[in-house]
C-alpha cells in the first residue's frame, strides 16, 4: 500500500466517521513547530478522535505522538490549523471551560512534594469550584471514585515525593479522573508501571468509556495492546499520519515494516498477536 493509496482510504474512512460517529475532537491541517526546530514537528491534514470511543495513538519514538497531543489539548500552540472540541475551536473555550470538556495527562508533571496523594487528587476538580468556594458533595464523590478507579487507596495519605515513578503516575491519573472531563487524553499513561498496573490503568480507561462515555484519545508503546484495546488506531511516522481506522485494518505487517522497520508476523486469536521476525535496516 502506498502513502498516496493510504491518505486517500483515510479520508474516505474520515468522512464515514464524520457520518456514522461524530468526532468529540478533531484537527485539521495542523502544522506544530517548536522554538528549537526548523521544520514543522507535526503536518497533519486531518486527525479525529471519535464520539465515545478509544482512539489509541501510535508509532516509533520522534513520530510526533506527544506533540500531536499537546496540540489537540491547547497546550501547544500551532503555526497552523485548527483543532475543533465539541464543534467549537478550542481556542474560544476559557481554561476552566475547557478543563470541565477535556483533561490531559501528559508525560511531564510536577507538584510539590510535600503534597499529599490525596490533596493532588483534588486539585482536579479546580474546573468545578470558584476560588473560595468549600469542597462539595460533588467534588468528595469523584474524588473518591477517582482513587478507586486509580486503585491509590493505600496511598492516600502519602506525600508525593515519596512515593516510586509509577506510584506517581497513578496518582496523576487519579488526579485527571477527578477532573470528570468528557474528552480524556493520556500520553503513555502506562509508563514506569509494573504488568499488573498496566493492566489496570488499561481497564479504568475502558470502564470509564463503556460506563460513563468518556471520549479517550491514548498514546501507547505496545502496538498489540493498542490494537486490543482501542476502537480506533491512529499511526504516526515523521510527524505525518500515516493511517487511521479500525485497528484490523490499520495494523498489519506493511505498517510494522514501513514505520516501525520490523519484520513480523500478525494473528488474530481473537486478539492480534504480533511475533517478530527481525529488525530492518
Amino acid at each position: 500500500m502506498s502513502l498516496e493509496e493510504t491518505t486517500a482510504e483515510r479520508a474516505e474512512r474520515a468522512s464515514e466517521a464524520d457520518e456514522d460517529t461524530p468526532s468529540a475532537l478533531f484537527g485539521d491541517d495542523l502544522e506544530v513547530t517548536y522554538a528549537t526546530a526548523d521544520e514543522p514537528v507535526v503536518t497533519c491534514d486531518r486527525v479525529d478522535i471519535p464520539e465515545g470511543e478509544i482512539t489509541a495513538f501510535v508509532g516509533p519514538n520522534g513520530s510526533g505522538k506527544s506533540t500531536l497531543l499537546k496540540a489537540l489539548s491547547n497546550h501547544l500552540d500551532r503555526e497552523a490549523g485548527a483543532v475543533v472540541l465539541d464543534g467549537k475551536e478550542i481556542q474560544e473555550y476559557g481554561q476552566k471551560e475547557l478543563a470541565r470538556e477535556l483533561g490531559l495527562l501528559s508525560q511531564e508533571n510536577t507538584s510539590p512534594g510535600s503534597i499529599t496523594v490525596e490533596d493532588l487528587i483534588y486539585h482536579g476538580r479546580y474546573p468545578h469550584r470558584g476560588f473560595f468556594d468549600s469542597v462539595t458533595d460533588e467534588d468528595e464523590a469523584a474524588v473518591e471514585r477517582a482513587i478507586d478507579l486509580a486503585g491509590v487507596e493505600h496511598l492516600r495519605e502519602r506525600e508525593v515525593g515519596g512515593l516510586s515513578g509509577g506510584q506517581k503516575q497513578l496518582a496523576w491519573i487519579a488526579m485527571v479522573l477527578a477532573q470528570e472531563p468528557d474528552v480524556l487524553l493520556l500520553d503513555e499513561p502506562t509508563t514506569y508501571l509494573d504488568l499488573h498496573h498496566q493492566l489496570r490503568v488499561m481497564e479504568t480507561i475502558e470502564r470509564l468509556n463503556e460506563e460513563d462515555g468518556v471520549t479517550v484519545g491514548v498514546v501507547l508503546h505496545d502496538i498489540a495492546q493498542a490494537a486490543r484495546r482501542a476502537d480506533y488506531l491512529v499511526a504516526l511516522e515523521d510527524g505525518e499520519v500515516y493511517d487511521w481506522g479500525p485497528p484490523v485494518e490499520v495494523l498489519t505487517e506493511e505498517l510494522l515494516s514501513d514505520v516501525f522497520s520490523v519484520d513480523a508476523a500478525i494473528s488474530y486469536t481473537p486478539d492480534p498477536q504480533i511475533i517478530p521476525k527481525g529488525s530492518l535496516d
